[in-house]
């Protein structure tokens, strides 16, 4: 998020305070995942932003519009294509295009990180201010003044 932010966000969003993001509930980026919200804090601390976390139900990302407008765009421009390299990929997902002016920008992070990461660190000395309403989740930047 942050690389897109730097590269496309800052420039095209530039009077931009906040950041919202839409995500489905499971994995990596589920709403009870510590390591997330961490993460997520020190991406408003960087950025200045407040950023706004909204978790799809579980179960529902399936419905995500906006996925499937990308992704099926994607698996028809790749359709019958062997997918050998990662350069490959990379290059039919970016070169996806619509009648309608969707685009597709893709890079391949080729950055190592780190296996395991022990959570409990997050837990005690977590600098962030989280306002909680059902599946919204709001994470204040350490220098903002608002308090939930």
């Amino acid at each position: 998020i942050l690389r897109w932010w730097k590269g496309i966000g800052s420039r095209e969003y530039r009077r931009a305070s906040s950041l919202l993001i839409v995500a489905d509930s499971g994995g990596s980026n589920g709403s009870r995942v510590r390591l997330w919200k961490w993460e997520l804090q020190r991406l408003a601390d960087t950025t200045g932003l407040t950023i706004h976390v909204c978790h799809l139900p579980p179960g529902t990302s399936k419905w995500n519009k906006i996925e499937h407008r990308l992704f099926s765009f994607i698996s028809r421009n790749w359709r019958g294509q062997p997918l050998l390299t990662h350069a490959i990929i990379v290059k039919l997902i970016a070169s996806t295009r619509t009648s309608t002016g969707l685009s597709v920008r893709c890079i391949l992070d080729t950055r190592r990180y780190p296996k395991k990461v022990d959570q409990r660190r997050t837990t005690r000395h977590s600098p962030f201010e989280t306002r909680c309403i059902s599946r919204r989740m709001e994470l204040l930047n350490s220098s903002s003044s608002q308090v939930g």
